[in-house]
């Protein structure tokens, strides 16, 4: 028997996903995430856009034309938003939401019998809001070099723009016993921790920074998901120096870099205190990689508004910028706000994009000549402050120490010195 594991959406999702897999392994199935021919798909969906929730309900059809006898099995965002759109659709035999994904396998289970007898879906979503427990989930299957590992879930912050929060639920913590069984057992060169949240991360008395010198003793480097400004403190900093395996690479979210913005957004910083915290991560990790997310025409955005946003690219040093135009989403507080017209957005876009090629290249030629340690997938790897970097000759897993050379592709082509 053959399952195939679709996914749509973020690296969370993306995680629980090969946690799924790992489950119908163990129930003897033959698994895959590529879409094709299977006895049984398992849809895990996103609702961070409208597109993307859209994208997700064409799924369902786009695994019927493989196998229209299949059972398909549908969790995740949307399913949590709309239930209703994928328990409508011929062959969908049970739909769960973002919360508790562990119920996947127990409809796996009772379909497999005889006589199943599976859960109805609920009727209507955002019924995670008092959800306080953390779903474990069996350790996820390998699917790539790096390994990712779930701390964290849900969302307290509540952005103008965002749905999530009312998806996922509260802000819950794994257990850090359960986060270092993990971490040691995958046998992994690079572990990602991830998380919707992941800065909000407490266990107790534990935080992220007290994790990381947990797992200072973790055969692994360290690397983290998206952060917020608030975690970036003196204490964390030098805590994450002292784990001494954490890679200096800070995906901090900015989104405007306009203050005014910034509070239209209910992102609670200001575009100074953002700045701060790039000084301060400089101040300790002189090499540090700062990436970010950069959301372009959001309703009040005005033209002055952008222009901070332009400006700070250079200001914060940023190594690389993921920019994308505001999309409103029904059930957001933005979404009854005046939109920007598409014709300035688009132009903003225009110019926003060059703007983070050039801060790209400023960072990259920083590094033309120096040496440093990168491990490769399978087109290309990453350095220890996320440089991506080419060689043709490096194998896919390989951890080498490399010297930096000339612009190629997205990075920078990499002599091997030595493998490690």
């Amino acid at each position: 028997m053959k399952a195939c594991v679709f996914t749509l959406g973020c690296k969370l999702n993306e995680v629980e996903s090969a946690s799924l897999m790992r489950g119908l392994m163990d129930r003897g199935y033959e698994v895959t995430d590529e879409l094709g021919y299977a006895d049984l798909y398992l849809l895990n969906t996103c609702a961070v856009t409208r597109e993307a929730e859209k994208k997700s309900r064409q799924a369902v059809a786009r695994m019927k034309k493989f196998n229209p006898d299949a059972p398909v099995i549908v969790c995740g965002c949307a399913s949590e938003h709309d239930p209703a759109a994928f328990s409508s659709r011929d062959g969908v035999i049970f739909v769960s939401g973002a919360v508790h994904k562990d119920r996947v396998l127990d409809a796996v289970d009772a379909q497999s019998e005889a006589a199943p007898s599976l859960p109805p879906p609920k009727e209507g979503g955002r019924g995670v809001g008092n959800e306080t427990s953390f779903c474990e989930l069996p350790f996820p299957m390998r699917t790539k070099t790096r390994a990712y590992l779930r701390v964290q879930d849900g969302c307290n912050r509540f952005c103008s723009y965002c749905l999530i929060p009312y998806l996922r639920g509260r802000s819950r913590s794994r257990n850090k016993e359960s986060i270092l069984q993990e971490a040691n057992a995958c046998s992994a060169k690079e572990i990602v921790l991830t998380g919707i949240d992941l800065s909000d991360y407490h266990d107790q008395d534990i935080g992220l920074g007290e994790l990381l010198l947990l797992m200072k003793d973790v055969p692994a480097r360290i690397r983290l998901g998206s952060l917020e400004v608030g975690v970036v403190t003196e204490r964390f900093l030098e805590q994450m120096k002292a784990a001494g395996n954490v890679m200096p690479h800070f995906h901090l979210s900015l989104q405007s870099g306009s203050t005014a913005v910034l509070k239209a957004m209910n992102r609670h910083y200001t575009r100074e205190e953002y700045l701060m915290a790039c000084e301060r991560i400089y101040r300790h990790f002189p090499d540090a990689a700062i990436t970010t997310d950069i959301i372009v025409g959001f309703p009040t955005e005005t033209e002055e508004d952008f222009a901070d946003s332009l400006s700070i690219l250079k200001e914060a040093g940023f190594a690389r910028v993921h920019a994308f135009p505001f999309s409103p989403r029904e059930g957001t507080v933005a979404y009854k706000m005046k939109d920007v017209p598409p014709s300035v957005k688009k132009e903003r876009m225009g110019r926003m994009l060059q703007a983070a090629e050039e801060a790209e290249d400023r960072y990259l030629l920083r590094f033309s000549g120096r040496e440093g340690i990168a491990l490769f997938e399978s087109d290309g790897g990453y350095t220890e402050n996320y440089l991506r970097v080419y060689n043709e000759q490096a194998r896919e897993g390989g951890l080498y120490r490399v010297r930096l050379g000339t612009r190629e592709k997205d990075g920078l082509h990499a002599e091997i010195i030595e493998e490690i």
